[in-house]
Parts: structure tokens; C-alpha cells; sequence
């Protein structure tokens, strides 16, 4: 065998480690999000209150359909599901969809201009809360971004974990409808 061959199939092989640790990885974060998801249904929401970009505290609003989304500006899939987020928010927030967004970037001097390039650069338009941590905590949040809907009485009736897809979205409209009573 020439040397060629030997370093052709070593780096078959490092490459086929490679594909096999990521799908590890993926396989991991599906399972942990469904784990989530599945642990998070029915339950009520925990009471939470966060600093609000530009001042302020906003606690998680009781009585109220709400839409809590969990992402960071770091974040790929949660830049991919923004807009979408944005269209909603915009067009259920007349039949009194709240939306609580949830900023998770690590706490520094940089944190709230970093944040509000990021709400200017995508052009969105809502509330942020800027979490420390504890909302992460108390709705055990293992991967970004997650999104999850509380009924009035504030029971998660719905959740996803990943970028908000076409089907998702349809999915979280059924949802909506069903919690808002349309």
C-alpha cells in the first residue's frame, strides 16, 4: 500500500468520526428538547420577572395567551425563526397575544447595544427582557432557541425547539387559534 492510500484511509476514517460525533451531538439536542417539551406540557408556566431592555422589569403577564421565546443573538436557527416570530407577534397581538421575549446572551457591559443592533439589523419590533439566567433555570431550557405558548391560565400548550420553520409556524397558528378562541 502507498503512502497515498494509507493517508486517504486515515482520513476516511477521521472524517467518518467526524460525521458520527456530530450526529451524536444532534441526536442529543433532539432528545433533550423532546425531553423538555414533553416535561413542559400541561404544566403551569413559573412566575418569572426580568429587566427590560431600556429599563424596567416585565414580569411573564398572567391572564394573558403568551408566546415566551428563548433565543440569543449568537444564535443561528433563532435569527433564522426571527422574522417569523415578528409576523406573528404583529398580527395576533390584536386578539391579545402577549409575547415575551427572552434575550439569553451572557450578562456584560456590551449586552443591551449588542441586543438592540440585533432588533434593529432584523428589523423587530417587540419587547425584550433580558434574562440572568433564572427564567433559563426555571423553564428548563436546554437548547436555543425554544418557544412555548401559555394559555390564558398559564399552561404551556405548546412547544418547539429549533428555528420556527413553515410547519412549525402553521402548527403554533393552530395553537394560537385554539388558545386565543378564534
Amino acid at each position: 500500500m502507498t503512502q497515498s492510500a494509507a493517508a486517504s484511509r486515515s482520513d476516511y476514517w477521521i472524517w467518518a468520526l467526524v460525521v458520527a460525533a456530530t450526529g451524536g451531538v444532534i441526536a442529543l439536542a433532539v432528545v433533550q428538547g423532546n425531553r423538555s417539551e414533553s416535561r413542559l406540557a400541561g404544566k403551569p408556566a413559573p412566575e418569572v420577572a426580568l429587566p427590560l431592555l431600556g429599563g424596567g422589569r416585565a414580569r411573564l403577564p398572567q391572564g394573558k395567551v403568551t408566546l415566551v421565546d428563548f433565543w440569543a443573538t449568537w444564535c443561528a436557527p433563532c435569527r433564522a425563526s426571527m422574522p417569523r416570530v415578528q409576523k406573528l407577534y404583529t398580527e395576533y397581538k390584536p386578539s391579545g397575544l402577549e409575547l415575551y421575549s427572552v434575550d439569553t446572551d451572557d450578562d456584560s457591559a456590551d449586552r443591551e447595544p449588542q441586543v438592540r443592533e440585533f432588533l434593529l439589523k432584523y428589523g423587530l419590533t417587540f419587547p425584550v427582557v433580558l434574562d440572568d439566567g433564572s427564567a433559563e433555570r426555571a423553564f428548563a431550557i436546554a437548547s436555543l432557541p425554544t418557544m412555548l405558548l401559555l394559555d390564558k391560565r398559564g399552561k404551556v400548550v405548546w412547544s418547539h425547539v429549533g428555528a420556527l420553520t413553515a410547519s412549525g409556524e402553521g402548527d403554533l397558528r393552530t395553537a394560537l387559534g385554539r388558545a386565543l378562541g378564534r
